[in-house]
């Protein structure tokens, strides 16, 4: 895991971040929430040579999957998300022209991860999916323990929580995921939000105004 190379930017009209993760000895990527600018991660992929891609997604909301429809289609990727979040996908078309921002068509997505499903890059099994409901009802959170990092989506901001307005969102579901789920893992874990700034679960376990253990 050490010579994993991993790279995280904000992307896309709502500046989602997006995590990519690279083998650059199998040749091999993980790319969490393309929300947007294609060229630019295409460009990282061929920078590494990279010839085997995998698309995972933290929620189906519109601005963590604006690039994957380009990405599968130039590199074959296999697209993921939680079941739970299936009706969103179905939508995404309709979440984009509610928000003003041009529709690239995106495949069905290829498989559904499941809570605690783990995950490969290459040959390698290199992390863990984590069912954190609340955002929406797929909403998902990736560990990536050698790499002392939590990828939390929308569920979990520095000094802040995802929205529960919007559509399948619950208060008391996402309370339950940031205090079952995530504040039980180490609090080293550095934690990559969707948008802002990175945090530390231990930054957040101690003054998250919103959610605190």
């Amino acid at each position: 895991m050490n010579d994993f190379l991993v790279q995280t930017f904000p992307v896309g009209p709502l500046q989602c971040n997006c995590t990519m993760i690279i083998d650059p000895k199998e040749k091999s990527a993980l790319i969490v929430d393309p929300g947007g600018d294609p060229d630019k991660i295409l460009g990282i992929l061929n920078e590494h040579q990279v010839a085997k891609v995998e698309v995972i997604h933290t929620h189906a909301h519109l601005d963590h999957f604006l690039a994957s429809g380009t990405i599968k289609d130039r590199t074959g990727a296999n697209l993921a998300v939680h079941k739970e979040d299936k009706l969103l996908w179905d939508h995404l078309e309709d979440q984009c022209h509610m928000f003003g921002i041009p529709y690239n068509p995106v495949p069905d997505p290829d498989s559904w991860l499941e809570h605690e499903e783990e995950l490969s890059i290459g040959s390698h099994c290199c992390g863990l999916a984590l069912h954190t409901p609340g955002h929406t009802p797929g909403s998902m959170s990736f560990l990536f323990k050698d790499l002392n990092l939590l990828i939390a989506g929308d569920t979990l901001f520095k000094g802040g929580i995802g929205r529960t307005d919007l559509w399948g969102g619950d208060y008391g579901t996402i309370e339950k995921s940031i205090k079952n789920v995530i504040y039980q893992l180490d609090e080293a874990y550095d934690v990559v939000t969707s948008h802002g700034p990175a945090t530390t679960i231990g930054e957040e376990v101690r003054n998250n105004p919103f959610i605190r253990a």
